[in-house]
């Protein structure tokens, strides 16, 4: 029955599981992970960069700063692979189905899938408040 569906409107149907699987990843990127702390390194990230602009001639100010930055983005880096491990498999097991009902009914159903994808996330990590 799903797959009939699937068949008889191709781009809707995979506009909606994208937007599905980019839901659930949303969530479990929301609920797996430190939102407050994400938030609040990407606020030291931005000041740095401020910081870098103000201090261009002083190369030992600018390297404390860059460290500081690198920091924080290992810090970032730890936060966001979390919900990555959880969803890679079952992504990866889900694409790997799509693209066999997909292949045959709508040639460049990736480039559906991506761009809905990409459209969805932007809007509901901005719902959902995810950082």
């Amino acid at each position: 029955m799903v797959i009939e569906y699937f068949s008889m409107y191709p781009k809707t149907s995979i506009v909606l599981v994208s937007f599905f699987v980019t839901l659930i990843m949303t969530l479990v990127t929301k609920y797996f992970t430190h939102q407050s702390r994400i938030k609040e390194l990407k606020e030291i990230q931005k000041s740095c960069k401020i910081k870098l602009k103000d201090n261009q001639g002083n190369s030992q100010k600018i390297e404390e700063i860059n460290k500081e930055i690198f920091e924080c983005s290992m810090e970032l880096m730890k936060h966001t692979m979390k919900p990555t491990l959880i969803t890679f498999i079952p992504l990866l097991l889900l694409l790997g189905w799509i693209r066999g009902i997909y292949t045959t009914i709508l040639p460049g159903w990736i480039w559906w899938y991506i761009a809905s994808g990409i459209i969805s996330s932007m809007a509901l990590r901005k719902v959902l408040k995810v950082h």
